[in-house]
Protein backbone atom coordinates (compact mmCIF):
# COMPACT_ATOMS: atom_id res chain seq x y z
CA UNK A 1 0.00 0.00 0.00
CA UNK A 2 1.64 3.26 -1.09
CA UNK A 3 0.70 6.80 -0.99
CA UNK A 4 1.67 10.39 -2.28
CA UNK A 5 3.02 12.94 -0.92
CA UNK A 6 3.02 16.73 -1.81
CA UNK A 7 4.76 19.34 -0.46
CA UNK A 8 3.20 21.49 2.02
CA UNK A 9 0.87 18.89 2.69
CA UNK A 10 0.20 16.95 6.23
CA UNK A 11 -0.03 12.72 6.44
CA UNK A 12 -3.38 11.71 5.53
CA UNK A 13 -5.66 8.89 6.14
CA UNK A 14 -5.32 6.82 2.66
CA UNK A 15 -2.86 3.64 4.42
CA UNK A 16 -5.89 3.55 6.97
CA UNK A 17 -8.48 3.66 4.73
CA UNK A 18 -6.58 1.34 2.88
CA UNK A 19 -6.58 -1.27 5.27
CA UNK A 20 -10.02 -1.23 6.65
CA UNK A 21 -11.33 -1.84 3.30
CA UNK A 22 -9.65 -5.30 3.34
CA UNK A 23 -11.35 -5.62 7.04
CA UNK A 24 -8.29 -4.35 9.30
CA UNK A 25 -10.35 -2.42 11.31
CA UNK A 26 -7.92 -1.54 14.33
CA UNK A 27 -4.93 0.42 12.56
CA UNK A 28 -2.05 1.29 15.08
CA UNK A 29 0.87 3.79 13.86
CA UNK A 30 3.93 3.13 16.09
CA UNK A 31 6.97 5.73 15.72
CA UNK A 32 9.79 6.76 18.65
CA UNK A 33 11.38 9.35 19.75
CA UNK A 34 15.16 10.31 20.69
CA UNK A 35 17.47 8.19 19.02
CA UNK A 36 19.54 11.17 18.10
CA UNK A 37 20.33 12.83 22.44
CA UNK A 38 23.35 11.77 23.98
CA UNK A 39 21.40 11.51 26.63
CA UNK A 40 17.99 10.50 28.10
CA UNK A 41 15.70 7.71 27.21
CA UNK A 42 14.73 6.20 23.59
CA UNK A 43 9.88 6.56 23.71
CA UNK A 44 8.03 4.96 21.46
CA UNK A 45 4.61 5.09 21.24
CA UNK A 46 1.81 3.35 19.42
CA UNK A 47 -1.71 4.62 18.94
CA UNK A 48 -5.13 3.35 17.19
CA UNK A 49 -7.04 6.14 16.22
CA UNK A 50 -10.48 6.09 14.52
CA UNK A 51 -10.43 6.53 10.85
CA UNK A 52 -13.22 9.34 11.03
CA UNK A 53 -10.76 11.04 13.41
CA UNK A 54 -10.20 14.67 12.43
CA UNK A 55 -7.41 16.46 14.46
CA UNK A 56 -6.46 18.84 12.81
CA UNK A 57 -2.49 19.90 12.49
CA UNK A 58 -0.98 16.35 13.01
CA UNK A 59 1.93 16.08 11.41
CA UNK A 60 5.37 14.52 11.72
CA UNK A 61 6.50 15.87 15.44
CA UNK A 62 9.19 17.54 14.25
CA UNK A 63 7.23 19.94 12.20
CA UNK A 64 5.20 20.96 15.16
CA UNK A 65 5.87 23.79 17.43
CA UNK A 66 6.42 22.25 20.94
CA UNK A 67 3.27 24.04 22.33
CA UNK A 68 1.31 22.95 19.39
CA UNK A 69 2.11 19.39 20.18
CA UNK A 70 1.06 19.68 24.04
CA UNK A 71 -2.43 20.97 22.56
CA UNK A 72 -2.36 17.75 19.59
CA UNK A 73 -0.52 15.02 22.75
CA UNK A 74 -4.36 15.78 24.70
CA UNK A 75 -6.59 15.42 21.21
CA UNK A 76 -4.56 12.30 20.07
CA UNK A 77 -5.24 10.91 23.83
CA UNK A 78 -9.20 11.54 24.12
CA UNK A 79 -9.67 10.39 20.65
CA UNK A 80 -8.01 7.23 20.44
CA UNK A 81 -9.02 3.74 20.69
CA UNK A 82 -6.23 2.91 22.36
CA UNK A 83 -2.66 4.41 23.19
CA UNK A 84 0.57 3.31 25.18
CA UNK A 85 3.81 4.93 25.46
CA UNK A 86 7.15 3.21 26.59
CA UNK A 87 10.34 4.42 27.60
CA UNK A 88 14.03 2.28 27.02
CA UNK A 89 16.55 3.92 29.61
CA UNK A 90 20.19 4.28 28.75
CA UNK A 91 21.39 1.38 30.29
CA UNK A 92 19.39 -0.44 27.51
CA UNK A 93 20.55 1.79 24.90
CA UNK A 94 23.88 1.38 25.41
CA UNK A 95 23.63 -2.43 25.92
CA UNK A 96 21.78 -2.91 22.78
CA UNK A 97 22.72 -0.05 20.41
CA UNK A 98 19.73 2.79 19.57
CA UNK A 99 18.91 1.38 16.31
CA UNK A 100 17.69 -1.95 18.30
CA UNK A 101 16.81 0.06 21.43
CA UNK A 102 13.93 1.67 18.94
CA UNK A 103 12.93 -1.35 17.92
CA UNK A 104 12.65 -2.79 21.21
CA UNK A 105 10.52 0.56 22.77
CA UNK A 106 8.48 0.37 19.41
CA UNK A 107 7.65 -3.33 19.70
CA UNK A 108 6.73 -3.17 23.85
CA UNK A 109 4.31 0.21 22.81
CA UNK A 110 2.21 -1.68 20.30
CA UNK A 111 2.48 -4.85 22.52
CA UNK A 112 1.27 -2.59 25.33
CA UNK A 113 -1.76 -1.38 23.10
CA UNK A 114 -5.41 -2.67 25.03
CA UNK A 115 -6.99 -3.16 21.73
CA UNK A 116 -5.15 -5.64 19.96
CA UNK A 117 -4.32 -3.69 16.79
CA UNK A 118 -5.43 -5.55 13.41
CA UNK A 119 -2.28 -3.95 11.53
CA UNK A 120 0.61 -1.78 12.52
CA UNK A 121 2.31 1.05 10.24
CA UNK A 122 5.90 1.58 11.61
CA UNK A 123 7.98 4.56 11.16
CA UNK A 124 10.89 2.88 9.37
CA UNK A 125 12.41 0.91 6.97
CA UNK A 126 12.07 -2.41 9.25
CA UNK A 127 8.52 -4.22 11.22
CA UNK A 128 8.95 -5.21 14.36
CA UNK A 129 9.39 -8.69 15.71
CA UNK A 130 6.11 -9.37 16.48
CA UNK A 131 2.95 -11.91 15.35
CA UNK A 132 0.73 -8.94 13.66
CA UNK A 133 0.41 -8.19 10.48
CA UNK A 134 2.62 -4.68 10.02
CA UNK A 135 3.93 -2.19 7.41
CA UNK A 136 7.17 -0.46 7.63
CA UNK A 137 6.59 2.90 6.20
CA UNK A 138 9.74 4.91 5.51
CA UNK A 139 9.47 8.56 6.53
CA UNK A 140 5.96 7.74 7.96
CA UNK A 141 5.03 10.18 10.17
CA UNK A 142 5.71 12.49 6.86
CA UNK A 143 2.86 10.54 5.66
CA UNK A 144 0.78 8.12 7.48
CA UNK A 145 -1.86 9.60 9.82
CA UNK A 146 -1.40 6.99 12.70
CA UNK A 147 2.47 7.25 12.75
CA UNK A 148 2.28 10.92 13.18
CA UNK A 149 -0.17 10.88 16.04
CA UNK A 150 2.40 8.43 17.75
CA UNK A 151 5.34 10.57 16.75
CA UNK A 152 3.61 13.30 18.15
CA UNK A 153 2.80 11.16 21.72
CA UNK A 154 5.77 9.96 21.96
CA UNK A 155 7.99 13.34 21.54
CA UNK A 156 5.97 14.88 24.04
CA UNK A 157 5.98 12.17 26.50
CA UNK A 158 10.17 12.31 26.11
CA UNK A 159 10.28 15.81 26.44
CA UNK A 160 8.44 16.22 29.43
CA UNK A 161 10.84 13.41 30.96
CA UNK A 162 13.68 15.90 30.06
CA UNK A 163 12.76 18.82 31.47
CA UNK A 164 12.12 16.55 34.86
CA UNK A 165 15.94 15.40 34.20
CA UNK A 166 16.63 19.30 34.69
CA UNK A 167 15.68 19.37 37.77
CA UNK A 168 17.82 16.06 39.00
CA UNK A 169 20.64 16.65 37.16
CA UNK A 170 21.16 20.72 37.20
CA UNK A 171 23.49 22.14 35.08
CA UNK A 172 22.98 20.22 31.44
CA UNK A 173 20.43 22.14 30.21
CA UNK A 174 18.39 19.43 29.51
CA UNK A 175 15.08 21.26 29.66
CA UNK A 176 16.30 23.38 26.83
CA UNK A 177 18.02 21.06 24.24
CA UNK A 178 16.39 18.06 25.41
CA UNK A 179 19.65 15.50 25.87
CA UNK A 180 20.39 16.44 21.66
CA UNK A 181 24.32 17.23 21.52
CA UNK A 182 24.04 21.40 20.99
CA UNK A 183 27.07 23.66 22.09
CA UNK A 184 25.76 24.61 25.47
CA UNK A 185 25.04 20.21 26.25
CA UNK A 186 28.70 19.59 24.97
CA UNK A 187 30.12 22.15 27.36
CA UNK A 188 28.24 20.76 29.57
CA UNK A 189 29.80 17.75 29.44
CA UNK A 190 32.82 18.91 29.10
CA UNK A 191 32.57 20.82 32.28
CA UNK A 192 30.98 18.54 34.45
CA UNK A 193 31.21 14.88 33.21
CA UNK A 194 28.58 12.74 32.34
CA UNK A 195 25.73 11.94 34.51
CA UNK A 196 23.53 8.80 34.90
CA UNK A 197 21.35 9.74 31.98
CA UNK A 198 24.56 10.33 29.60
CA UNK A 199 24.51 7.37 26.92
CA UNK A 200 28.37 6.04 27.75
CA UNK A 201 28.32 4.04 23.97
CA UNK A 202 27.83 7.65 22.09
CA UNK A 203 30.93 9.27 20.82
CA UNK A 204 30.73 12.84 22.85
CA UNK A 205 29.69 11.21 25.97
CA UNK A 206 32.78 8.25 25.31
CA UNK A 207 35.04 11.22 24.67
CA UNK A 208 34.58 12.81 27.96
CA UNK A 209 35.11 10.27 29.73
CA UNK A 210 38.07 8.74 27.78
CA UNK A 211 40.02 12.44 28.82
Amino acid sequence: MKTKKTRGSRPGHSLEIAAKTIGLNNVAGVDEAGRGPLAGPVVAAAVILPVEAKILDINDSKKVAPEKRELLYDEIINAAVSYNIYSVGVVAVDKLNIFWAAMYAMKKAVLGLKTPPDIVYVDGPKTLDIDIPQVAVKKGDALCFSIAAASILAKVSRDRRMIEYEEIYPGYGFAAHKGYGTKVHLEALDLLGPCPIHRRSFGPVKKVMEE
